[in-house]
């Protein structure tokens, strides 16, 4: 039975959580397929709070034969010998890495702790030297080949994607330990990293030859997070408390937790995936709120998106094929596979015959998480009461059909955009309002095509549409010019929804919206 205490949230390793009685959701037949595979080198990548730490954990004492721990779980009944390998399993996410010596510092407490116990006599200089010594005197000590395990693997070159000094050495840094996985390959029996990247030059993809990377495969699609079956099965308990505590009914609570949490894939046909942080803590705390937003804001990946300049809304909604998304390398990759690799874009679909990908944002967290962080990047909106009310009043209006009030709010709130913004286009501004719109809830449409043109902005509501064309510099005459010679309420003629049809102009030396035009 699951219950609000037991749930293990921020558990990472499997021994405690076991030992305490906490849910465990079952992924050890995932564990049999690597143990049973033939290759020696596995690589995974998949967004924060994943579940990735816990099962390299799973991994660790399945492989070091503590057989008691597993016992209920599939892979207690296999047969297997459940011998005990030596385990070296280094975790690279307990620091920021902000300063050169940080990884020294990390690598030197693990590497003195299996020198120890190993027997290693002669310590050597450089952390690379020790590191190929430890594993050949735990090969040489048990008899068994040593498994190596790699936590966020990537996570010192992460943290210093825009420094490049600091991106250099930790690189060389990395790369020179890492070169053990081949070089000591006659003394190991399983490599198993996890990270966000394919860095590219840090020669371990490129040096392994024989390294799986199942980040794609359809066999370990659901090795992390939680699947539709898995949520009834594991959490009934908990869905129930949720939506008694809620006053809702079960199928509401369910379609809360699949519109907040679930929609991640990571595969051509695999099924869709929840997050498991969110989903725990929402089963703990009995309410649905933004828990992943809370474990790191995406400053980064905001900061990466403005500086490509695009469109938003067809950057969060668009295709590319498999090369685009793999984005060898995070530093210099493009903004699709950057956004993928760090959660905010997923698989929605996967066309074989153009053998295209179709992403998205996953679900209402993860974009109430990134547009949060993307509004300041388009502008700068006050601190205080008087930006909420200003977009409270924007809201009311678009309910209420009220197009005057809506653009005087409007006037307000994109008085914010800093002067130093780059305005040679009127991306900046249509991401602005794009932004705002999607994050208090108002379904939006930017760039919709007709059999004439591409309309700026189509905003709907269950009793009103806006259509609405921004100009640049030029005149809100123009712009509802535009509007009648392109018939772009045509396609909603027969909708039975009121339409206002809106052209407004932005001059970028009041930073105001002109007077305008309404029909």
């Amino acid at each position: 039975m699951d219950n609000s205490r037991l749930y293990p949230i921020g558990q990472q390793d499997f021994r405690k959580l076991r030992e305490s009685g906490s849910l465990y959701i079952d992924k050890t037949s995932f564990v049999e397929k690597i143990a049973r595979n033939s290759s020696m080198y596995f690589f995974l990548a998949r967004p924060r709070r994943f579940g990735k730490s816990l099962f390299l954990s799973t991994l660790q004492y399945f492989f070091e034969g503590q057989r008691e721990l597993f016992k209920g779980l599939y892979i207690d009944s296999i047969n297997w010998d459940w011998e005990h390998y030596p385990v070296l399993r280094i975790d690279l996410n307990v620091e920021k890495y902000v300063e050169s010596g940080m990884l020294d510092s990390v690598l030197d407490n693990y590497f003195k702790d299996w020198e120890k116990k190993y027997g290693v006599e002669t310590i050597a200089d450089s952390l690379s030297t020790r590191f190929g010594n430890i594993i050949k005197a735990a090969h040489e000590m048990t008899g068994h080949g040593v498994v190596i395990l790699v936590d966020e693997y990537d996570k010192p070159l992460v943290g210093n994607l825009n420094k490049d000094e600091n991106f250099e050495h930790y690189r060389a840094k990395l790369a020179s330990v890492y070169s053990n996985f081949k070089s000591s390959a006659a003394h190991i029996r399983l490599v198993f990293l996890t990270g966000v990247s394919r860095f590219s030059k840090l020669s371990i993809f490129s040096d392994l030859n024989n390294l799986r990377d199942i980040t794609f495969s359809e066999e370990f699609a659901d090795v992390c997070g939680i699947t539709e079956q898995e949520l009834k099965e594991c959490l009934h308990n908990g869905i129930t408390a949720l939506a008694k505590y809620n006053e809702i009914s079960y199928l509401e609570a369910c379609n809360e937790l699949k519109n907040n949490y679930d929609g991640y894939r990571f595969t051509k046909r695999g099924s869709e995936i929840y997050n498991p942080w969110s989903v725990l803590n929402a089963m703990a705390e009995k309410n649905i709120s933004d828990y992943w937003s809370m474990t790191g804001k995406p400053t980064l990946i905001a900061e990466a998106m403005h500086r490509f300049d695009q469109d938003i809304e067809s950057l969060l909604n668009t295709q590319c094929d498999e090369s685009t998304l793999l984005g060898f390398d995070l530093r210099n990759s493009s903004p699709l596979a950057m956004l993928f690799q760090t959660g905010y874009l997923t698989i929605k679909d996967y066309d074989r015959h153009s053998q295209l990908y179709t992403l998205g944002v996953p679900n209402r967290e993860v974009t109430n998480s990134l547009f949060k962080e993307l509004l300041p990047q388009y502008v700068k909106v006050k601190s205080g009461g008087d930006s909420e009310t200003v977009v409270r009043n924007i809201i009311n209006n678009i309910l209420l059909g009220q197009p005057e009030k809506l653009v005087r709010n409007l006037d307000i709130f994109l008085a914010g955009i800093p002067y130093d913004m780059k305005m040679e286009n009127e991306n900046n501004l249509h991401n602005a309002i794009y932004i705002l719109l999607t994050l208090i809830g108002v379904k939006a449409e930017t760039e919709v095509r007709n059999s004439d043109g591409r309309i700026d902005l189509v905003v709907k509501t269950n009793r009103f549409i806006y259509i609405i064309e921004l100009k640049f510099n030029r005149s809100s005459q123009e712009a509802m010019e535009q509007i009648e010679e392109k018939q772009y309420a045509l396609p909603y003629a027969n909708d039975p929804r009121r339409i206002f049809k809106i052209g407004i102009n932005f001059s970028t030396s009041t930073r105001h919206l002109d007077t305008p035009i309404i029909r």
